[in-house]
């Protein structure tokens, strides 16, 4: 038997093909755009994605003849993306994604609603679901009457995959229409922004069989047996199941296009005050909590792009050792930002340059100023008495030695880099899929990776650190915390 994990990014889909162990036999990648059409929109065809997923299986199937043993399937997907179909399950317009800021008036609006942060458990950020039905219904009014169903990314290929309106529990709660504590939609959320209970899918947890596979996707797939589709998750959900975090204390730092500092729960403790979310995990009774900054390694990124290097040659260039704190700072602002400032307008900059600042000057910058932004999503975290001793570091980021140490010495915690190999989102939506289609336990399948490295903080630096941290939230006095 095999198992297939689908991991739908913003650029990008990835399929992670495994063995009945849940090691890895192959993988295989399609890339897509986003689309910009006016400042702070971000938008992407579902039908992209559908392309993306067709021809990645294609290569699959003609690269590994395991995969005509596949027997179950899990999907991750980009949170809070608001995927709008009419009564025939067309779509009506482009998704509008998790990073698109325009419906910054209507989340204030809808945050300000009694009880909506007491039953969604968290603040109504713009980039979650619920604002973006409320400025379709003002901007788009014909394209909102039209709205039979409203799915989310995964939930979406769920849909093309089964033919059925499914979700799981970890990837609605980022709508703010789902009572986060009991598990189910609610009335009073759909109500706050005109939506009805009809027009959501089915939930499911994660780990739950959602349906099966369509036959006629199996037939053109080369698949024979009746293939079981999961829940599947969040993306952040799933690779806390793809690093095995599903205590209490056991988390990840992840240095993806946003940086996401995530830990598992024991029981739901939700914590908006704090700009924390508080969401379903991908497994039953389980909950979890992160912070997000939206611009981490895309900080790095756009400065590759502005200097005409790589992002690998610009770390390389501060070499393994940590320096003292730069004299220039980056705002690491580049979209905005949720944790812990809830600011669709805020904007990044450098200050503190001069003729003498070098590109290395500026790289250092970019990387204090996101580690900075990392450091207060640990800080919220913290206040909701979090116990975070040890954190693996993931995503493309914690290449960077220099990186993984900067963020532990602000931390002044561990830092666990895994052995090369699977450990995100794609091998934790495999390990739905097998949990789903077998009587594996979760506990069994859902486990940390091996370890390779543990990186310590510079205790030489750690207060030179805290006091360059502690200058960066003084010198800017619009970086308030959410009271």
């Amino acid at each position: 038997m095999t198992f297939l994990g689908i991991d739908l990014g913003t650029s990008g889909l990835r399929a992670l093909l495994v063995d009945e162990d849940g090691a890895p036999i192959g993988s295989t990648e399609q890339h897509y755009t986003a689309a910009h059409p006016q400042h702070g929109w971000s938008e992407q065809d579902p039908a992209d994605w559908v392309s993306a997923l067709n021809a990645a299986i294609i290569e699959m199937r003609n690269t590994y003849s395991a995969f005509s043993e596949l027997r179950g399937i899990g999907v991750a997907g980009h949170m809070h993306g608001a995927t709008l179909l009419d009564k025939s399950g067309e779509v009506l317009r482009p998704c509008i994604l998790w990073n698109d800021q325009r419906s910054h008036a209507e989340a204030a609006e809808l945050d300000a609603t009694v009880r909506v942060r007491d039953l969604s458990g968290n603040i109504v950020f713009p980039g979650f679901t619920a604002p973006k039905l409320k400025w379709i219904s003002r901007n788009e009014p014909e394209i909102f009457k039209a709205t039979a169903k409203v799915l989310l990314p995964a939930a979406y290929l769920n849909f093309y995959l089964t033919g059925e309106y499914v979700a799981d529990m970890s990837d609605s709660a980022g709508t703010s229409w789902l009572d986060v504590g009991r598990r189910e939609w609610s009335d009073y959320l759909l109500d706050a922004s005109n939506m009805r209970r009809d027009q959501m899918p089915r939930l499911v947890e994660g780990s739950d069989a959602a349906g099966t596979l369509r036959k006629e996707l199996a037939q053109d797939w080369g698949l024979g047996e009746t293939i079981i589709v999961a829940g599947g998750a969040g993306d952040n959900a799933a690779a806390a199941c793809g690093i095995g975090a599903l205590d209490g204390g056991q988390g990840f730092v992840s240095l993806g296009t946003s940086g996401v500092l995530l830990t598992a729960r024991d029981g739901y403790q939700p914590a908006p005050e704090t700009a924390v979310h508080t969401f379903c995990h991908a497994l039953p009774g389980r909950w979890y909590q992160m912070g997000v900054m939206l611009s981490a390694a895309d900080s790095l990124n756009w400065f590759a792009r502005m200097s005409g290097q790589k992002p690998s040659e610009l770390t390389a260039d501060l070499g393994d050792t940590l320096h003292a704190p730069g004299e220039v700072r980056f705002l690491p602002y580049l979209s905005g930002e949720r944790t812990p400032h809830n600011d669709a307008e805020i904007r990044g900059g450098f200050t503190g340059l001069s003729a003498g600042t070098t590109r290395e000057d500026l790289t250092r910058a970019v990387l204090e100023g996101v580690a900075y932004g990392l450091r207060d999503s640990y800080d919220a975290l913290a206040a909701t008495d979090a116990k975070l001793e040890k954190i693996i570091a993931i995503g493309g980021g914690s290449a960077s030695r220099y990186w993984v140490q900067l963020i532990s010495t602000l931390f002044g915690v561990p830092l666990q880099l895994p052995v090369s190999g699977e450990f995100g989102a794609a091998l934790g939506a495999a390990r739905l899929g097998m949990i789903a289609a077998t009587d594996v336990s979760p506990e069994s399948i859902v486990t940390p990776p091996e370890i390779h490295h543990e990186v310590h903080p510079d205790g030489g630096q750690s207060a030179a650190f805290e006091e360059a941290y502690q200058g960066f939230r003084e010198a800017y006095p619009g970086l308030k915390k959410i009271q």
